[in-house]
């Protein structure tokens, strides 16, 4: 199972080495290493929400995920989305843009470092906006049951998690955003930070609502099969086929969006390493390689099934990272402390998992659901 799941990733990692080792020399060689890892180390909260929407897909659409999504995540975000970046920021075009990187790469990371409030406003409310969702809706398990029920039951109150996320805006706007850390110094970007944040929260709420739509419509279509089992074979058939396309097709780009809204603070963390745009999207690449290869054993595995915590720790560590990208708009986190955080977030949820299962275990080796049940009165 391993080797078929990360076999191709590090077929990958070796050509990637070995690339990095012929064309630049033993320096490009640990630079992409080092982003390989500070890459894996920041998203492995993401491979763990992104099993918890991948694993209501097919496996057509799991290999989907693990191929064209990766030509998303590899050349999309670690290599042309900060070409992009540039082009919007510098006003130039592409090819330019491109240009800076190669031959001018110290005004390239500047363009880039100018850019970082706007690109944390949006990828801190989209991420913002999963934590919400996640700890604002009922649970039968909890992990911090003492903060989560509570919360659940506040979550109840329509509309609650966009509105708390527009206070978080407003509040980010009028504090940090006001002495945002740029290349030059600091600068006042309200006004950037208030419009890359609504636009971000627009994006979750878009690509959010249209793949609960068709999830919904799928769901109910498949109870109506479920109950006409001889009818759904002769005329619901195509119907379903068709709309589960449609519902998965739309849990994809959801996923794609969650994706490069993670990739954000590895792609800015990069230019404390180097500016070369190269090494940098052959490091964050063969990370993200290894992000997605994660992200399927975890599904293959039925590892969230097993670890109930895992992805309350998953949610914990994207909410402290929307809260840690929304900071970094006028204060510089070292990238350390980033992935620190999601993996003592993350890690500490396993062992509460493993604790669980254990007492559950002892308790007479009932299934972890139906003791969970039983032990809490649900």
């Amino acid at each position: 199972m391993l080797l078929r799941t990360f076999g191709w990733s590090m077929g990958v990692t070796v050509i990637g080495l070995v690339l990095a080792a012929w064309l630049w020399g033993w320096e490009a060689f640990g630079v992409v290493l080092i982003l390989s890892v500070l890459e894996i180390s920041l998203s492995f909260d993401n491979a763990v929400v992104n099993a918890g929407i991948l694993k209501r897909m097919n496996a057509f659409w799991q290999r989907i995920f693990l191929t064209v999504g990766v030509l998303i995540a590899v050349f999309g975000m670690r290599l042309v989305f900060p070409v992009v970046i540039v082009a919007i920021s510098a006003r130039v075009g592409p090819a330019e843009a491109v240009r800076l990187a190669v031959d001018d790469p110290d005004r390239y990371e500047s363009l880039v470092t100018d850019a970082h409030p706007a690109i944390a406003a949006f990828g801190g409310m989209f991420l913002l906006m999963i934590f919400l969702e996640f700890i604002l809706e009922e649970r039968e398990i909890t992990w911090l049951s003492r903060l989560e029920r509570p919360l659940a039951r506040l979550g109840r109150i329509d509309l609650l998690a966009p509105c708390v996320a527009l206070i978080v805006l407003l509040v980010a706007a009028t504090t940090v955003a006001g002495h945002a850390h740029v290349s030059g110094g600091h600068a006042d970007k309200a006004a950037t930070v208030l419009l890359a944040g609504v636009a971000g929260l627009i994006t979750y709420l878009a690509v959010g609502g249209l793949s609960s739509h068709f999830e919904n419509r799928l769901e109910a279509e498949e109870e109506r099969e479920h109950e006409e089992e001889e009818r759904a074979r002769t005329e619901g058939g195509r119907p379903v086929a068709a709309l589960a396309g449609k519902a998965a097709f739309f849990l994809f780009l959801y996923l794609e969006v969650l994706d490069a809204s993670f990739s954000f603070d590895g792609v800015i963390g990069a230019f404390a390493i180097t500016n070369h745009i190269f090494w940098m999207a052959l490091g964050l690449g063969i990370g993200a390689l290894y992000v997605r290869s994660l992200t399927v054993y975890l599904v293959r595995q039925g590892t969230l099934d097993d670890y109930v915590y895992l992805e309350h720790g998953a949610h914990y560590a994207i909410g402290a990272l929307a809260v840690i990208l929304l900071v970094t708009i006028r204060y510089e986190i070292n990238e350390v402390i980033t992935g620190l955080v999601g993996v003592v977030l993350i890690a500490s949820s396993f062992l509460a998992s493993v604790r669980r299962n254990r007492a559950l275990a002892a308790a007479g080796g009932e299934e972890p659901e139906r003791a969970e049940k039983a032990r809490t009165g649900t």
